[in-house]
């Protein structure tokens, strides 16, 4: 895969100034994401998995987690943007203002009335006042149709307290804005074909549904099996 040109990071993106009062501000922030997030993680891809009706598929671990999202370097391999959230700015001290690797989107966000989340204390970020309201997990991938990499979005979830705020579209252009500066040519992700209004926002983003197109997946059992066979086959051609 063809790696990125070192850029210097780019400088946080400044809170936008406005003259007109917000009732009901809230702060948002998109940042790389850590080990130490990895519990808000799991609990994320949980209600994923709800959602979509494979809890049966579900055993992801926080161990697993840890051992595989954190072992290269961000936007090599698997990467995520976590998103937080706050009623008050965020803290000029948080260690998370920085970084080498990506410098953090900080966007004001007019909710219309105060947001209701009952689970603060269990979304807790390490910053005071401030909780994880989603995230976003995406890996490069190359087309060769295209003949350039670009990004695959494996999973992207915002809290339902959080939602119609326009915090999935942060989240998602943080993406496609990290392509462009990498000059990556594609960002590419699926969606069930009962969420509609997913479909309709990835639309509204400019995104091209592909209907003639079908997810294969081998996993599991599937891949074992295959696997298994594949072996077989070779030891009877090479014995045979």
């Amino acid at each position: 895969m063809a790696a990125a040109a070192h850029q210097p990071p780019p400088s946080a993106s400044p809170v936008p100034a406005d003259s007109t009062p917000i009732a009901h501000p809230l702060f948002s922030r998109i940042r790389l994401a850590g080990p130490s997030d990895i519990p808000h993680i799991h609990k994320l891809i949980h209600e994923i998995a709800v959602y979509e009706r494979l809890t049966h598929l579900f055993s992801a671990t926080e161990s697993s987690l840890s051992a595989h999202l954190f072992s290269s370097p961000p936007f090599q391999s698997f990467t995520m943007f976590i998103l937080e959230v706050s009623h008050e700015p965020f803290p000029e001290n948080s260690p998370h203002n920085s970084n080498s690797h990506y410098s953090p989107v900080v966007r004001i966000v007019d909710s219309e009335v105060p947001v209701d989340d009952p689970e603060r204390e269990l979304y807790k970020s390490e910053d005071e006042n401030v909780v994880v309201a989603g995230f976003v997990l995406f890996f490069p991938k190359f087309s060769a149709l295209l003949g350039k990499p670009g990004f695959f979005v494996e999973a992207i979830v915002v809290r339902k307290c959080y939602r119609r705020k326009g915090l999935g579209k942060m989240l998602l252009s943080a993406v496609v804005n990290q392509a462009v500066e990498m000059d990556y040519c594609q960002v590419e992700l699926v969606v069930l074909e009962r969420n509609v209004r997913a479909i309709k926002f990835y639309e509204e983003m400019g995104a091209q549904i592909l209907g003639e197109w079908r997810v294969c997946d081998l996993t599991g059992d599937s891949l074992r099996v295959l696997q298994t066979n594949d072996c077989e086959l070779s030891l009877l051609n090479h014995y045979g």
